[in-house]
């Protein structure tokens, strides 16, 4: 039951990612790695898709991720995450994308998932991810945010926007969890009663002191 618990938050990973347009070779970058970016992680990995990128300035969040089977983590306080995408065979400009496919050369479709919604969060990954990327927004921005079009426009951007699940995605992502397919044992860091629900929502304002907090009303 207590894995059984996390089937909600995993289930909206599994949605953000059953709305990506993914090709067998897509090179993925996850961008926040609290719940729902962990959820992503381990939907893409469940599907057997790679290479991953994750990247949250939390190194707590950073070992999860990892331990969710990103192949590559990144402390963006430290490194861009988009300076790795020639390294994954993902040319960054429009030219040398078109000069790639002129000399034969194939690249996965790059796709970037938004997993933080903070305001100015969607502008910096339209101007810095690769041409024809598509961004799916898992996020969730609940203040009045900005973009320019025009940079999305030229780059021929596709952006997702994604939200909760569907009821076949919501039983896939239990039988995944049942099976293992799915580990979500570290993902639990702490347990409370009824009582200590108010305390949990202001201790979950620490990315560093847990990653998901279970109630137990019998507790």
């Amino acid at each position: 039951t207590d894995q059984a618990a996390l089937t909600e938050p995993f289930a909206v990973g599994e949605h953000a990612v059953a709305m990506a347009r993914l090709d067998r070779d897509s090179v993925c970058m996850v961008i926040g790695c609290g719940p729902v970016g962990l959820a992503v992680i381990a939907a893409l990995k469940a599907r057997g898709q790679g290479p991953v990128i994750a990247t949250d300035y939390s190194p707590r969040r950073r070992a999860s991720a990892e331990r969710l089977g990103a192949d590559l983590v990144i402390d963006p306080s430290k490194e861009s995450p988009h300076a790795r995408w020639e390294s994954y065979g993902v040319p960054v400009q429009r030219a040398a994308q078109s000069m790639a496919r002129m000399m034969g050369k194939t690249f996965g479709r790059p796709v970037v998932f938004e997993c933080v919604g903070a305001p100015g969060i969607l502008q910096t990954l339209i101007e810095a991810s690769p041409a024809g990327a598509q961004i799916v927004v898992a996020g969730v921005c609940m203040e009045t945010d900005k973009i320019e079009p025009a940079i999305a426009i030229t780059k021929e951007m596709e952006l997702t926007f994604v939200f909760g699940y569907t009821p076949d995605e919501f039983a896939h992502t239990l039988r995944q969890i049942s099976e293992g397919v799915i580990d979500v044992s570290g993902v639990v860091t702490g347990k409370v009663g009824l009582e200590g629900v108010a305390e949990a929502f202001v201790t979950l304002g620490d990315p560093e002191a847990h990653v998901k907090i279970l109630v137990e009303p019998t507790r």
